[in-house]
């Protein structure tokens, strides 16, 4: 057992002592997690995703918290905006104090949230937004990301379909900083999976505004052998139910990520794109103890199953408490000092921070949906190790500007 590993288990078998040792320091100021996410918009997402923060929170302070001290969770609405974002960013920084930037959903906000964690020198755990540019363009010391990246799924998804005979492609993705990173990962990556296939279409309409008539229109046209789709959502129900009624995906492959996480799959009710290949996550096939633990515990305060997102705020207070533990304080220069490279275990298995890029190797499962009662789900989902998909070191370097 190494150093660092063996100051991280005294660190936090101390813990409960420091607060039984007196009042003193059971009155020290809690640790402060401030969380920016699209609550308002998106609560089937975020909502869930809090929850288990919040559940991570109250075991870890039920033992005592770390170092003397216990979590608090402070948050704030993004509107889907860089710049409500930046401003909740800055209200949590400079009024509530908080230790930590945690959260984000969409990608333009965690942009936006890391260039601001950059300017203001303050830890950001970006949990989901997944455009490559978080740990590379706009990658910085401050930020770190738990979700696997647009680059890390559409790697997953294509593997899985590389050997289908598929050499006409279409893409339709969301026109913003999530479906531009997706598509440009997808060109990119059918190349290297799929030599001498081509993309043939493209449409890239506007978020939450889909012409779902004339995107389905333009994609027929093309007559592709396959779709990428990078929608989500109310897009995606306009998109799925229009390409049904006009035949788009009959006896077509289409691959697409992150739809098969119950958070995206369960409000589309009985509109399941049955067949799709996906990246998603389904709780009650997970086989793992820590894992199971994790999902009883969650049944049973909040009467209702976890997303993926809550897998993701779960793991994330506990990697705080960890680094915390091993940094020994929760000082920022301290923290971003132990994060790097950083191992951790967690209800999904070991997790690594990857130091040259801040990434994490948090992987998820690919699989096709089908029709299960009314609602969608993932079935024969595998799951794939993130740390094999991850963007090429080097070029992920050589990306970064800070």
């Amino acid at each position: 057992m190494d150093r660092s590993r063996r100051r991280l288990i005294a660190a936090l078998a101390a813990a409960p002592l420091l607060v039984g040792a007196g009042s003193a320091v059971a009155q020290q100021k809690p640790i402060k997690l401030g969380d920016i996410n699209s609550y308002a918009r998106f609560a089937t997402f975020a909502v869930p995703y809090r929850n288990a923060m919040q559940l991570a929170i109250d075991e870890i302070n039920a033992k005592g918290g770390v170092l003397g001290r216990k979590f608090d969770l402070v948050w704030r609405e993004s509107n889907v905006s860089s710049g409500d974002a930046t401003r909740a960013a800055d209200e949590l920084v400079t009024r509530e104090h908080v230790d930590v930037l945690t959260g984000t959903l969409f990608s333009n906000v965690g942009v936006a949230v890391a260039d601001y964690a950059n300017q203001h020198k303050k830890l950001f755990m970006a949990a989901m937004p997944l455009t490559d540019a978080i740990t590379m363009g706009s990658g910085n010391p401050y930020t770190f990301r738990l979700k696997a990246s647009t680059y890390m799924l559409v790697s997953m998804l294509m593997d899985a379909v590389k050997h289908r005979d598929a050499k006409r492609w279409a893409i339709v993705a969301p026109n913003y900083e999530y479906g531009q990173s997706a598509a440009a990962d997808f060109k990119r990556v059918l190349k290297e999976r799929m030599p001498g296939a081509q993309v043939v279409a493209e449409q890239y309409p506007a978020i939450g505004k889909i012409d779902a008539g004339a995107t389905v229109s333009a994609l027929e046209q093309a007559k592709p052998d396959a779709i990428f789709s990078a929608e989500f959502a109310s897009d995606l129900v306009q998109f799925y139910r229009e390409g049904s009624t006009h035949g788009l995906f009959d006896k077509r492959l289409v691959v697409s990520p992150i739809i098969g996480e119950p958070e995206w799959l369960l409000p589309m009710k009985d509109e399941v794109p049955v067949g799709w290949v996906v990246t998603g996550y389904r709780p009650d096939q997970v086989d793992i103890p820590a894992h199971k633990v994790f999902v009883a515990a969650y049944e049973k305060r909040f009467k209702d199953t976890p997303r993926f997102s809550s897998v993701i705020g779960y793991i994330e207070v506990y990697m705080l408490r960890d680094a915390i533990a091993k940094a020994g304080s929760t000082d920022t220069e301290a923290l971003i000092k132990v994060l790097p490279g950083m191992a951790f275990d967690t209800i999904l298995g070991p997790v690594t921070l990857r130091a040259a890029d801040h990434q994490a190797t948090i992987g998820t499962w690919v699989g096709t949906l089908e029709r299960q009662g009314n609602h969608g789900v993932l079935s024969g989902g595998h799951y794939l190790n993130g740390a094999d998909f991850m963007y090429p070191e080097a070029e992920a370097i050589a990306a970064r500007k800070h």
